[in-house]
């Protein structure tokens, strides 16, 4: 069985075992997101996105009444500036990390919010409780959710969308799972093993295609899509043209004529 390490820094608790890391905003009572908690998140990740033995990430928050609603409001009654250091990955240390080419699974219990469901959505696929509850409420308190404005709109129908952000009203997860923004519902507790059981069935897929597959499909959202195949075809994605002169793409195509699972190295 693999090694399991565990640290703890402040309001974040990661456990790695394998190529999986687990990292838990644990910051009570709601686990609203800091600068200071917001920075030490984007350390975490780009820790995770620099290290070539990690092949998958889980976000979870302990408890099961929160998962996180976003921005502390009460750090910003204290100072913070809703424009200060979110770090290196903004805010919670995901939604502006570059070259992030790693997936990230999201493990959703209770309220997720504002900021917090910005957080889910950075992720690649979202697992959720049958107790978790979603809004962007942004629009009763004067700001808008920049970041789910963004996205929202490209991830689910348009309509859809425009009526969670101009209501802020509250959904429950199967809605949110109606709409595709999940992957599964699950129970309390098996929210974390279900996490963990497609984390290792990623884990122990092709890293190299991962990363391709994700860098294809940050870099395309914004081009045409003939642009975009024809930098596919050429080579021209930094992911794609290591794929393609790797040991793996080769062990890929050995298995299948040897009819056997192929063994990943990464290289």
């Amino acid at each position: 069985m693999a090694e399991m390490i565990m640290r703890t820094e402040g309001p974040i608790r990661t456990r790695r075992e394998g190529g999986i890391l687990e990292l838990t905003l644990d910051r009570p009572k709601a686990n609203a997101i800091d600068l200071v908690t917001s920075r030490i998140m984007g350390l975490a990740f780009r820790d995770f996105r620099d290290d070539d033995s990690l092949r998958v990430a889980i976000l979870r928050a302990e408890g099961e009444k929160f998962f996180c609603p976003g921005w502390d409001l009460k750090a910003a009654a204290a100072g913070d500036a809703v424009d200060g250091d979110y770090g290196v990955g903004g805010f919670g240390g995901l939604q502006e990390l570059p070259n992030l080419n790693k997936p990230v699974i999201a493990a959703v219990n209770g309220i997720c919010c504002g900021g917090g469901l910005e957080l889910a959505l950075s992720c690649d696929l979202i697992l959720a409780s049958g107790n978790a509850t979603f809004a962007l409420p942004e629009i009763r308190s004067g700001t808008v959710a920049d970041a789910a404005s963004i996205k929202l709109p490209k991830r689910i129908p348009y309509h859809v969308a425009m009526d969670l952000l101009l209501t802020g009203r509250w959904f429950d997860a199967e809605e949110a799972l109606r709409w595709g923004l999940l992957k599964e519902i699950t129970t309390p507790e098996d929210l974390l093993p279900k996490a963990w059981d497609l984390a290792r069935l990623l884990e122990s897929g092709p890293p190299l295609v991962y990363a391709a597959i994700k860098e294809v499909v940050r870099e395309a959202e914004n081009m045409r899509f003939q642009d975009a195949l024809n930098r596919v075809s050429k080579r021209l994605f930094a992911t794609v043209d290591r794929l393609y002169s790797s040991e793996d793409q080769l062990e890929g195509a050995r298995a299948f004529a040897e009819k056997r699972d192929p063994v990943w190295k990464g290289r």
